[in-house]
C-alpha cells in the first residue's frame, strides 16, 4: 500500500472515530448524565437528546463522513449499506421477520400492539444513529483498513468485531441499567448479531429495521423494571413524528446526497 493511500485509511479512521467519540460524549451530556431514559414524562429532554445526538450527529455526522469518503474515493454509498430500492425492500422485509423472531424469542415481555408500536418509534431515531455510525461508517471503515494483506472474511470478521464492541461500549454513556457492565457486556454479543446481517446483508435500511426490534426488548422491559411501562399504552405522538422525520431524512439524504458522491477512483472497501 502505498504512502498516500496509507494517509487516506488512516484519515478515514480518525474521522470515523471522531465521530464516534463525539457522538458517545453528546449521548453523556444529553441522557446518561441527566437519566433521560428513566423520565419518559420529560418530552423536552427526550426530544434535545434525540435531536442533537442522533439526528444532528448520527445521521447527519454519518451522512457527512461517508460522503466525504465517497468523493475521495475511500468508499461507495452502497459499501456503507446505502443501495437500491429493490435491495433495501427485500433487506426491509427481512429484518421484520427476524427482528420479531428475536423477539418472541427472548421472552416478548409485552405482546400489546400500542406498546410495541411506541417503544419501536421511541428507539427508532436512536438505532438508526446506531447503526449509521458503529456499522455503516466504524464499520465500514474498519473492513476497509484492515483489508490489506488479509483475506476478505478476516477483514469483514474484525470489523464486525469492531464494530460490536464500540456499540457495547458506547451505553456505558447511556443512564441505568444500560451503563452497568453486564447489560453491556450482553450488547456486545447483541451487536454481533447486528453486525452479521449488515455485513452479510450490506443494506442500511434492513438492518436498521432488524437492530430496532433487539432494541425495543431492552427499552421496554427497563420500562417495566422502572414502573413507567404505563405511559406507552397510549399513543406517543411525539415519538412517532420523530421517528418518522428521522427515517424521512435519511432517505432524503441517501437519495439527495450520498447518491450523486460518487467516488473519483475505485473504492478501497472490501
Amino acid at each position: 500500500m502505498s504512502t498516500t493511500a496509507a494517509s487516506r485509511s488512516w484519515r478515514a479512521l480518525i474521522l470515523a472515530l471522531a465521530l464516534y467519540l463525539l457522538w458517545v460524549i453528546v449521548t453523556y451530556l444529553l441522557e446518561g448524565r441527566i437519566l433521560t431514559f428513566q423520565r419518559p414524562e420529560d418530552i423536552g429532554a427526550r426530544l434535545v437528546y434525540t435531536l442533537v445526538a442522533n439526528v444532528l450527529i448520527g445521521i447527519g455526522g454519518s451522512a457527512l463522513v461517508i460522503r466525504f469518503l465517497s468523493s475521495s474515493g475511500e468508499m461507495l454509498p452502497r459499501q456503507a449499506g446505502f443501495r437500491g430500492l429493490g435491495h433495501a425492500a427485500i433487506a426491509v422485509v427481512v429484518g421484520v421477520v427476524l427482528g420479531f423472531a428475536f423477539y418472541a424469542l427472548q421472552g416478548a415481555p409485552t405482546w400489546k400492539p400500542v406498546v410495541i408500536v411506541n417503544a419501536y418509534a421511541q428507539a427508532l431515531v436512536v438505532s438508526t444513529a446506531e447503526v449509521l455510525v458503529c456499522w455503516a461508517v466504524v464499520g465500514s471503515v474498519a473492513e476497509s483498513l484492515l483489508g490489506d494483506g488479509r483475506g476478505k472474511w478476516v477483514s469483514v470478521i474484525l470489523a464486525a468485531l469492531i464494530a460490536s464492541v464500540l456499540f457495547g461500549i458506547y451505553h456505558f454513556a447511556h443512564s441505568p441499567p444500560f451503563n452497568r457492565v453486564g447489560p453491556v457486556a450482553f450488547l456486545t454479543v447483541i451487536g454481533l448479531v447486528t453486525s452479521a446481517f449488515f455485513f452479510i446483508s450490506r443494506g442500511v435500511y434492513g438492518t436498521i429495521t432488524f437492530h430496532n426490534f433487539l432494541a425495543i426488548f431492552g427499552v421496554i422491559r427497563a420500562l417495566d423494571a422502572s414502573g413507567n411501562l404505563a405511559i406507552f399504552e397510549r399513543p406517543l405522538i411525539p415519538a412517532l413524528v420523530m421517528a418518522v422525520v428521522a427515517i424521512a431524512l435519511l432517505i432524503a439524504v441517501h437519495v439527495v446526497w450520498l447518491n450523486s458522491g460518487t467516488a473519483p477512483t475505485p473504492p478501497r472497501v472490501r
